[in-house]
């Protein structure tokens, strides 16, 4: 393709280290519709012969079936994708073939390409992340009043419901969607027409192509255009943030599988065992999520590093940006569904759930609070008083609220019987109504919400 300048073939080592059709393979739906548009373009526009422009768009279809059924090849001395579709064309319509790249630069091809690309991974990580929302959704409906411990510091803070803490998650996601909405907003022109670096001297319609092609309008700058790779790092940012989500759920999932929590059982489908422990059933599929939102943070990191010092317009290292994003688009993927089957199929431990609340002193909090509102003392003090009770039931071992009236007098005489009304874990989170909090009936209130959201959207 650009033998004439020179007067001899590259060596092996510059040929290995020049093809990139073994990644950019994944282009090939891109790169076949982005050259119908082009080549319709140039055919309205009077630039390309009518009957050449049918040519090649039939010539084009015909290499789509052959891929689908067949798989692109790899032909290490066409380089990439966009010459092994050139190539191929012309084998099969002859000289019209080298039509198709008037007014047009492999520079501004793949920007094209990898955008169109991008945005179909923005829209299936979108479609993972719904599924992913409906199940924990569901399942914070059927918990609603399941009571838990919930933490800080991984110590047991406050009672809250099992609903309440996924819904958490569900919340997250939503940034997460939002943050993919803001990508693909961003990413919405289409770089098809800015040619190498400079624009082209052809009579070309931008605007069609750009409509064709599902963009809402041409790029307005030829340089940053051919560029510009915001649009992958935008995704990729996103995907690591979602990543990290993925990773507490999985982290949290891991540690209630565990023996000392056993607040669920995963499904057996997303669990392994052991070579030589009989008894071992594993969270791998958690702990692989867990994993991979590491590897997908690097992928970022590496796209980042890549693109930080490259002048204008473009640079051979930007061939390595199509990797990082495809490798954390596969990852996100299987992390996502491995989420969504994880909480579909979990068996919540709500028995033991609710024992671990009863017996981690959850509801000390609202003893103070009950001394606060109900006997007037400083909350300093109240804090201080409700300490010296968590102390004796611990030495007892017991629950604050089997702690006898006469103990609990002890320590302040201004204790009184209706203080065991707030006492319960029941109590505890019913009382926890602010908007957002814990309380069932707010629990419900947003699931809801959340299901008529995720209605509408569909």
């Amino acid at each position: 393709m650009w033998g004439g300048r020179f007067g001899e073939g590259p060596a092996a080592i510059m040929r290995e280290i020049n093809a990139s059709i073994p990644f950019d393979k994944a282009l090939w739906r891109q790169d076949l519709a982005a050259s119908k548009a082009h080549v319709a373009m140039l055919g309205a526009c009077g630039i390309v012969a009518g009957e050449d422009a049918l040519a090649i768009e039939q010539g084009l279809s015909r290499i789509g079936e052959a891929f689908a059924a067949e798989g692109v090849p790899e032909n290490w001395d066409l380089e990439d994708i966009h010459m092994t579709v050139e190539s191929r064309l012309a084998e099969l319509i002859g000289p019209a073939a080298g039509r198709l790249h008037t007014a047009r630069s492999r520079n501004d091809q793949v920007a094209t390409d990898f955008r169109l690309w991008v945005r179909d991974a923005i829209d299936q990580a979108d479609a993972a992340l719904i599924a992913l929302q409906k199940a924990l959704v569901n399942r914070a409906g059927e918990h609603a009043d399941s009571v838990m411990p919930g933490f800080t510091h991984l110590q047991t803070a406050q009672p809250v419901t099992l609903g309440h803490h996924l819904m958490a998650y569900y919340e997250m996601l939503r940034r997460d969607r939002s943050r993919f909405a803001d990508a693909r907003a961003r990413l919405d022109e289409c770089p098809l027409g800015s040619a190498a670096l400079a624009g082209t001297g052809f009579p070309i319609d931008r605007e069609m192509t750009a409509q064709a092609l599902g963009f809402a309008r041409p790029t307005a700058n030829s340089l940053d255009s051919v560029s510009d790779r915001d649009f992958a790092l935008d995704y990729l940012t996103a995907a690591a943030q979602c990543a990290l989500h993925l990773s507490r759920l999985a982290e949290e999932l891991v540690l209630w599988a565990s023996q000392p929590f056993g607040f669920v059982r995963l499904p057996d489908a997303l669990s392994t065992g052991s070579s030589i422990m009989p008894q071992k059933k594993n969270p791998d599929a958690a702990e692989l999520v867990r994993g991979h939102s590491g590897r997908i943070v690097g992928c970022a990191v590496a796209l980042m590093v890549t693109m930080k010092g490259l002048p204008l317009a473009y640079s051979k290292d930007m061939q390595d940006d199509k990797p990082p994003v495809f490798e954390a688009h596969g990852l996100l993927g299987l992390s996502l569904a491995a989420m969504a089957g994880m909480i579909e199929g979990a068996t919540f431990q709500t028995a033991r759930m609710r024992q671990a609340a009863e017996f981690g002193y959850a509801t000390a909090t609202d003893l103070a609070d009950w001394l606060v509102r109900e006997a007037g003392l400083p909350f300093r003090e109240a804090h201080h008083v409700t300490g010296a009770a968590v102390k004796l039931a611990e030495q007892r071992g017991v629950a604050l609220e089997a702690l006898p009236l006469a103990d609990l007098q002890a320590i302040d005489p201004r204790i009184g019987e209706g203080v065991y009304r707030a006492l319960s874990v029941d109590a505890s989170v019913a009382s926890r109504a602010s908007h957002g909090g814990t309380a069932p009936a707010e629990v419900r209130k947003r699931v809801a919400e959340a299901l008529a959201a995720l209605e509408n959207e569909a």
